[in-house]
């Protein structure tokens, strides 16, 4: 499915396979998350897309060639696709930073596909267990979700806005980490607040209620009203992390919000580290993701499902068996 410039409907293409360079593999593709950010591209809010660009960056396939990964090896490929290695960032253990890096889905082309080529050293070897559709949203719903929870530090009482495909991952770690976590949701989605009560928040409301003090809250919705509304229900040293790639302008508020030692931070990309702690989480206790399924032909209307906040959980291309 390919996107030939933004704000256009993707289209159904034969594209030819590209030759593989050193260190590459070709993937055949076997299900691929659908991400906000695919959105933020096909909207046009993020700009600086190569074009014609195949989007999709929680890619679950099976390695078919390559010298670097064994045939059959199941993979993922998540948003880093490629870094210089040798910029002040990469050597600092900071490679999300990297400004020449490359961006599956963005800058690569990704796995809205039958088939993808990656970087055998950006690819995570999968464990065994969960299926190809379950697995494929901590590919980055699950990977920013853990970094951002990293970033909010140990506290307590940890708020979440927006109650989708990463926080619907995060509060499963929290909980298992003996944190209270409170998710917050527009006004009259009983839906997802039930949704969130189910998978371990202790509260669950809209934007705007005051259940009680938080220690730290993760912005996962794209709005940028929500940095104030946060900062308002922060402890004095607490944390709110801004997850998204895109957001809203930010509302001014006054500086009494922000001071006591409270911050502000986004988190950028992920790392090879983060892919590591997480799967080793994973692989210890597998974390229960909830999906919808829809072929790869049903790629847009996954989108607008994404886009008029419709779905449950994460929704997957499921390429292989088009369900």
């Amino acid at each position: 499915m390919v996107l030939d410039a933004p704000g256009t409907a993707l289209r159904a293409a034969d594209l030819p396979r590209p030759a593989l360079r050193s260190g590459q593999v070709r993937i055949r593709v076997d299900a691929c998350g659908v991400c906000r950010t695919d959105l933020h591209i096909r909207d046009g809010e993020l700009t600086e897309p190569k074009l014609p660009l195949v989007l999709g960056h929680q890619i679950v396939g099976r390695v078919v060639e390559g010298e670097a990964l064994p045939a059959g090896t199941r993979v993922g490929v998540p948003w880093l696709g490629w870094t210089d290695g040798e910029c002040r960032y990469c050597r600092s253990g900071r490679e999300n930073l990297c400004d020449r890096g490359l961006f599956t889905g963005y800058t690569l082309d990704g796995g809205y596909a039958e088939e993808a080529v990656a970087d055998a050293r950006f690819c995570i070897e999968l464990p065994s267990g969960p299926g190809d559709v379950e697995i494929a949203p901590l590919l980055c719903a699950g990977l920013i979700g853990y970094r951002s929870l990293r970033a909010a530090g140990d506290g307590e009482r940890l708020g979440l806005y927006g109650f989708g495909a990463s926080a619907h991952i995060v509060v499963q770690i929290a909980e298992r980490e003996g944190r209270r976590v409170f998710a917050f949701t527009r006004a009259g989605d009983d839906a997802a607040q039930s949704f969130a009560r189910e998978l371990g928040a202790e509260w669950a409301g809209a934007v705007g209620e005051r259940p009680e003090e938080l220690d730290a809250a993760i912005i996962f919705a794209p709005a940028g009203e929500l940095v104030p509304e946060a900062l308002g229900l922060l402890a004095k040293g607490g944390t709110v992390v801004c997850a998204g790639i895109h957001m809203t302008p930010i509302s001014s508020f006054p500086y009494e919000l922000l001071w006591g030692e409270r911050v502000i931070r986004s988190v950028a990309n992920l790392t090879r580290r983060d892919g590591e702690e997480l799967f080793r989480l994973v692989r210890e206790e597998p974390i229960r993701t909830t999906v919808e399924a829809f072929p790869l032909a049903g790629a847009e209307q996954a989108l607008d499902r994404l886009r008029r906040g419709d779905v449950r959980g994460a929704a997957v291309l499921s390429v292989t068996n088009g369900t």
